[in-house]
């Protein structure tokens, strides 16, 4: 019995060629077996130089082909390529192929289209066999009572996944964490392969895949900004090491609800180095009230407002940018098919309501949190995530808090957000977007106090001192301290329980030039 191993990239038009050479070969010669790998045109260098490295082979392109030695035991006897397969069966089999070189690319296509069926297949059935691990901080919080029932409807992440679910809290939060799981269960939910609670910090995050950090439980009054800002990074600190320890290596972490969300995220990426490209901060739920007030103003609803823009803190000093904001099915003059859409700023002739009341009330809204509940957090989180799992829709542009890598001119090492779209699993920052330009001075207000909050977290500045805006009205300080009046924030040390990181340095301020545009601030 010669058996014989044929493996090659699935797009690959030689392979295709060997396949059909093998295939007649082993219909028509009893004593002739072939077994076939194929493996994805990404992996398939990486796949190959492992083989070759566990076999001592030398080898570099597709196919590669070998003979197994079934009565020696061993490794495989390496034939080559497709050239000395052919040379071998005209030798010892006196069959030789003909096929054309369009065939052959019309095979190959036909072999990645079905390896990538396969490999979906694969997953949907390892899902069923080990479920998506969800892991959710401040379990007790009103959003993560409203975020169950969509993580379970799967829309999120889809019919063919299924998911276990564990609510992390403080000990003191474990009876209600209990009737929460009760209830979860109770929702009969056929993607829900089961739900758990967790109060012990060690055990947080085991093989998570999915981790939704949510505002933390207030216990503790906090009566400056600095203090507060410094209250983020014990917790963070510890979450970062118990990622890094217990969580899966391809973990996605998502940053969501009312308070220094941008904050919390760079904390998280700078004490989580090795998984910082999955963390992200939510900015859907700023977008959302920033829809719903131009909904209310040009009597629509927000679903029909796309792009709209939000730069900046997500839950603070931010900037909404309408220049790309268009709205579809308006009732006006000018009618159109589903896909027709008019720029929103043409149909609202009351500059003075963009310019003053609408930024004073998404200021407002921003900055204190308020109208924020758990519906709209819930409801932001899991569209982000859905959209990092299936894309985004289409020609739609998505505001994310993501690490400046210096787009756009803001300075690098802080979270900011910024316009992306997501496909592939990951998200692209639009930095092909034209007309988008922020004036210097608003970038430099909005990166100053990013800046300012991670140093005064981290220990690096004393003060906090707040952007002196000229805008008029109600001043950013002032919000600053209706903020500081209603902050009632944990104050917990986790020292003794991790590693201590070492200081960071400060970032450097590089504002941008550019021209304001129409453009919304706020």
């Amino acid at each position: 019995m010669a058996k014989f191993v044929l493996a090659g990239r699935a797009d690959c038009p030689f392979y295709a060629k060997a396949e059909v050479l093998a295939d007649y070969l082993q219909k028509n010669l009893p004593d002739f077996q072939i077994f076939k790998i194929t493996q994805h045109p990404h992996v398939w260098e990486e796949w190959l130089k492992d083989l070759c490295e566990k076999n001592k082979w030398s080898h570099e392109d597709s196919p590669i082909i070998w003979r197994e030695l079934l009565d020696r035991g061993g490794k495989g006897l390496l034939l080559g390529g497709y050239n000395e397969f052919l040379e071998h069966a005209q030798l010892y089999y006196g069959v030789t192929s003909s096929m054309t070189t369009e065939l052959m690319k019309v095979i190959a296509q036909e072999n990645l289209g079905s390896h990538i069926e396969k490999e979906l297949e694969k997953e949907a059935l390892k899902s069923l066999i080990d479920p998506l691990q969800v892991w959710i901080t401040s379990a007790s919080t009103p959003a993560c009572y409203n975020l169950i029932p969509i993580l379970t409807s799967g829309e999120v992440f889809g019919v063919h996944t299924e998911i276990s679910i564990t609510l992390f809290d403080n000990k003191q939060a474990e009876e209600h964490l209990k009737i929460l799981a009760k209830e979860t269960w109770d929702l009969v939910s056929p993607f829900l392969r089961s739900v758990s609670i967790c109060t012990r910090v060690e055990e947080a995050f085991r093989q998570a895949h999915v981790i939704i950090i949510l505002d933390d439980p207030t216990d503790r009054e906090v009566y400056t900004l600095e203090d507060c800002l410094r209250s983020r990074v014990p917790l963070c600190r510890l979450y970062g090491y118990l990622i890094e320890k217990n969580a899966h290596d391809s973990v996605r972490v998502l940053v969501g609800g009312k308070t220094f969300v941008n904050l919390k995220a760079v904390l998280l990426m700078r004490y989580a180095p090795n998984i910082a490209h999955n963390i992200i901060a939510v900015a859907l739920g700023v977008e959302g009230e920033a829809k719903a007030a131009l909904a209310r103003k040009l009597k629509t609803t927000p679903s029909c407002i796309k792009d709209v823009i939000i730069w900046g803190n997500i839950s603070g000093n931010s900037y909404v940018d309408l220049r790309k904001a268009k709205i579809y099915r308006y009732e006006s003059a000018i009618w159109g098919p589903p896909h027709f859409s008019r720029p929103v700023l043409s149909l609202i002739f009351d500059s003075e309501w963009v310019n003053k009341d609408f930024v004073a009330t998404l200021k407002q809204l921003t900055t204190t949190g308020k109208q924020f509940g758990g519906i709209l957090a819930a409801h932001s989180i899991a569209t982000t995530l859905k959209y990092w799992y299936h894309g985004s829709p289409p020609e739609e542009i998505v505001s994310l808090g993501v690490l400046s890598e210096g787009q756009f001119g803001i300075p690098e090492g802080i979270v900011f957000s910024m316009p992306v779209k997501f496909e592939n699993g990951t998200w692209v920052v639009l930095t092909d977007l034209e007309d988008i330009e922020i004036s210097e001075q608003i970038m430099t207000r909005m990166t100053n106090d990013l800046i300012q909050e991670k140093l005064v977290a981290l220990g690096d500045l004393i003060n906090f001192q707040p952007y002196q805006s000229e805008h008029k009205g109600s001043t950013y300080s002032d919000l600053i301290q209706e903020k500081e009046k209603n902050l009632v924030m944990p104050v917990v040390d986790f020292s003794d329980l991790i590693p201590q990181a070492n200081s960071e340095k400060p970032v450097s301020q590089e504002p941008v030039n550019g021209s304001e545009g129409k453009t919304v601030e706020h």
